[in-house]
């Protein structure tokens, strides 16, 4: 298993036993530590994983927004762990990961793959359609760029319009 798909399912392991657990920030750390100690003894680099955690924690408000405007028939809370945590990972990475690292088209995929390997037998399809709803509304901005993504967000919302929300960093 490649180091960044290995990472990516660490990430999913600790975001889904954070979110079980109440979301408790202060034990992330201590999940991920344990996580990467258990699942993937012989990492040569965490430092993807960490990366991935922290994104999703720093955007959680953001993140968690987006998945409700993509998917309205899908209360955040009546979506399952996995395919929750899931859709954060591959929005955090769709949305504000690093372009030159992980192009759109290869979060997605791997986002659907973590939904078919963690999740239920509908969770690839499920993943599939909000992340592709959010690809289809963004495009393919800063193509030629790094860094963060830019670009519109679902529903018409600008990516400045979530940023200024009150309250949506948690």
């Amino acid at each position: 298993m490649a180091n960044r798909h290995l990472s990516r399912s660490i990430a999913m392991q600790t975001l889904y036993e954070w979110d079980f657990g109440g979301c408790d920030d202060s034990k992330m750390e201590e999940i991920l530590d344990r996580n990467i100690k258990e699942f993937a003894p012989g990492l040569e680099d965490d430092q993807f994983a960490r990366d991935l955690v922290a994104g999703v924690l720093a955007n959680r408000g953001k993140i968690d927004k987006i998945i409700e405007k993509t998917a309205p028939e899908w209360p955040l809370e009546q979506i399952n762990l996995v395919d929750r945590n899931v859709l954060r990972i591959g929005i955090h990475e769709l949305l504000f990961g690093k372009r030159e690292e992980v192009p759109p088209k290869v979060a997605i995929n791997e986002a659907i793959e973590l939904g078919k390997s963690f999740g239920g037998n509908t969770s690839g399809k499920f993943v599939n359609g909000v992340l592709g709803t959010i690809y289809r509304e963004i495009g393919e901005p800063g193509k030629d760029e790094g860094g963060p993504r830019k670009g519109k967000m679902p529903e018409g919302e600008s990516k400045a319009s979530i940023d200024d929300e009150p309250g949506s960093t948690d």
